[in-house]
This record gives C-alpha cells, structure tokens and sequence, in this order.
C-alpha cells in the first residue's frame, strides 16, 4: 500500500525519488509496476500541491494536440522520444481506466468535471497498487554517491538507493513549496544549468499606465499578441497590476525586459476594411457605438482616448480618415514593466541541461542511476495542459528505466 506519512524510512529501495509532484507520482507508480521498490520524499506537508490549484482546481491535466513544437528548450529535439512513448491518449487512457469524468475546454485543453483532486488520487491509487511508499514533511541534508547507488541523509533518517530520480519541479509559486534544490542536486553532480525565468506569468504595468486604465480591470477581450518568435490568438484580462489572461501568459515566455509586446486588438478582422463597410451601411452610426460591437464600452473609451481619437458619426469621416483610424486602433504596441515573476508563474523556463541527459531514460549520461523528470529539466510547455503532459512522459520515461 502507498503509505503517505512521516514515519521512519526503509533502509534500502531500489528507487528513490524526490519530489511528490506530477512527474514524481507518475514515476513511482510506473517504476513499482516493474517490481522496483519505491519511495518518494517530498517537504511538504502535502502531495500534488500544484495538480491541486492547477487548471483553477479543475486540472487542465493534457492537451489533445500535444506535440514537441508545444515546448521550449534549447534542445527542441530532446521531448520528442518521451513524448511519444507515452502520449496524451496513453494519459486519457488512465484518466478513463479509473473513471475520472473530463471534458475539453477549448483549444485541445482537458480538464477534470469535478475537481483538481480526482487527478490526485489516480495517481496516488497507482503507487498504492505499485506498492511505492511516500513520506511526506521530509527535508534532505545530503546526497552522495558511491558504489551500488545513492545515500541520502534525511530529517527522517537514512535511505540507500540504486536510481535517485529528481523530480523536484521549478521555482514557479514558491508559496507552492517550490525551491531550487534541484538545481543544487544537478550542480552537485557538475551538470550544467541553463539561466532560469519566470514564463507562463502576466505582465505588471508602470504606474502612469496604470493610471491611465484605471477603469479596465476585468475586462477582457480577444487578442494576437506577439513578441519575437511568438504570437498567440487568445484571451487578454486587464488586472489592477497590468495584464493578464491566456494570450499575455503564453506570450511572456517569448518576452525579454525591455522589449515591445504587439497586440492586435481585432485580430479576426482588418479593422480599416470592417470601418470602411460599417460607414456604407450606417453613416449615420457613431464611432463609438460601431466600435461597440467589438469591445466594451470601457476598452472602446480608453482606446480611443488613448489615440486621441474623438467619436462622431462615420459619415463625417474621410475614407482616408477611416483608413488611418483603422490602422491605429488595430494594433497597441506596448513595453512592459516587467512580470510578476515566480510568485504568479505557472512554469520556470531553464533548468538543467538537456544536452547531459538521456532523451529515452532522463538519465544523467555522466552520472549513473541519476534521472531528472518534470519542470527540473529544461522543458517548459505552452499554456494548456501541455506541462502535465511532460511530467506524465518524462516521469514514465525514467519509472520505465530506474
């Protein structure tokens, strides 16, 4: 049975990983189908904190669309072997085994009906049908390696190992229980890190901007935003501190401090054309009231103010006028203070170096029996449920070698 507690440690496992998050779970459950013994540490008080308040505690836990150009590394070839020996359907088909009810949102997202904890348990009932224990509130104190495997020194005593699988995740949401002490352990190890940040996060806003929106928190409407490489065609939120919602989370991993971050604010549509045919068919309409049918009165006000822009019927502008206008209003293009960095981040772009690990088992290639699995490795996903999916993959990849 799967013993979650704080109770003394085995002396010996075959397996021990460290980290009792998604990656960790679905690696122990898989390692303990093999007939390895397992155990998993972690410093929480609880497991799976972030599969709990994931997806707003409906766990968008897959992406039916999952493929490797979803990720970020710098390696863009290093998720591919992973990801397709235990793909989305291999997850859905778990999800279905243990008759957890789901539903796609949008855009290939799958959430739990119910709630975030259904995911939990499936996991939990794998490593109790594996017979991998768990112990909780277990902080470590060192790690060396030796003949035959691993000793590791624990606030609940001392467990010997053949594999150590690191499964500790990213800074994101320290308040989470998120640390760098996977970064320690690769270090320790002379593995290379690559620089980390926070992605997946919203953008702050400088004070005078803020000022100037102060009526918009709340409001969202749809957008392309771009920056760099990137551009995504979602959801933009206003928020007291800046901007939020899906189409800023997804670009802010493409976004650099000081760089522009273009939105498009009408991006199904050429906003001079629709302006120019809106004339022709209500010359009487105002500016306002046309624009109206796209965004809500608040967005209509600040972007007009913003450009300066004062409302009258249609008829009484120019075609050259309309044109311009239309050109303006399309497009706000604007530099960010910043982000709010870890506190908020769902992901930590960086971690360790790909280039130093097995692609098929996330074994360590300079250090036997030493695996990384999850957010630790430097593979960051899209919004989506796409960061899931590589712990699912990556924690099965290393359960089927360890």
């Amino acid at each position: 049975m799967s013993d979650v507690s704080n109770s003394q440690l085995p002396e010996c496992v075959d397996v021990l990983i460290i980290g009792a998050g998604a990656a960790g779970l679905m690696c122990a459950a898989t390692a303990g189908q093999r007939g390895r013994s397992v155990l998993v540490l972690d410093h929480a008080n609880k497991v799976g904190k972030k599969i709990l308040m994931s997806g707003g505690g409906r766990c968008n836990f897959t992406n039916l669309y999952t493929s490797a150009e979803n990720f970020y590394s710098r390696n863009p070839h290093f998720c591919k072997s992973a990801l397709a020996r235990y793909s989305q359907w291999d997850f859905i088909a778990l999800v279905e085994k243990h008759g957890v009810p789901y539903h796609e949102k949008t855009l290939g997202q799958l959430f739990c009906d119910n709630k975030s904890k259904d995911i939990l348990d499936l996991l939990l009932a794998e490593c109790r049908a594996a017979k991998a224990q768990i112990r909780t509130r277990c902080a470590i104190s060192t790690i060396e390696s030796g003949q035959g495997g691993y000793r590791v020194e624990t606030s609940l005593g001392t467990v010997r190992c053949e594999s150590l699988v690191v499964a500790t995740g990213g800074l994101s949401i320290p308040t989470m229980g998120a640390t760098g002490f996977g970064y320690e352990i690769a270090r320790q190890f002379g593995l290379n890190i690559i620089p980390t940040r926070a992605a997946l996060v919203p953008f702050t806003q400088h004070k005078r901007q803020l000022e100037r929106q102060d009526s918009l928190p709340g409001s969202a409407l749809a957008v392309m935003a771009s920056c760099g490489e990137g551009s995504f065609h979602e959801q933009m939120l206003f928020t007291h501190r800046g901007l939020s919602g899906p189409a800023v989370l997804q670009i802010s991993s493409h976004w650099r401090e000081g760089e522009k971050v273009t939105f498009d604010l009408a991006p199904d549509r050429d906003l001079a054309d629709w302006l120019q045919q809106r004339r022709r068919e209500s010359p009487e309409a105002y500016l306002h009231s046309v624009l109206a049918e796209l965004w809500t009165k608040k967005l209509v006000q600040f972007f007009l103010q913003r450009q300066h822009i004062d409302s009258r019927p249609l008829k009484q502008f120019s075609e050259v006028e309309l044109q311009e206008l239309g050109v303006k209003l399309q497009t706000w293009t604007l530099v960010p203070a910043g982000t709010e960095g870890y506190r908020t981040a769902e992901v930590t772009l960086g971690g360790v170096d790909t280039d130093q690990i097995s692609s098929r088992t996330m074994e360590c290639k300079t250090q036997p029996g030493l695996y990384f699995v999850g957010e630790v490795l430097d593979v960051t996903g899209w919004l989506g449920g796409f960061n899931f999916q590589w712990a699912w993959a990556s924690g099965h990849a290393a359960g089927e070698a360890a």
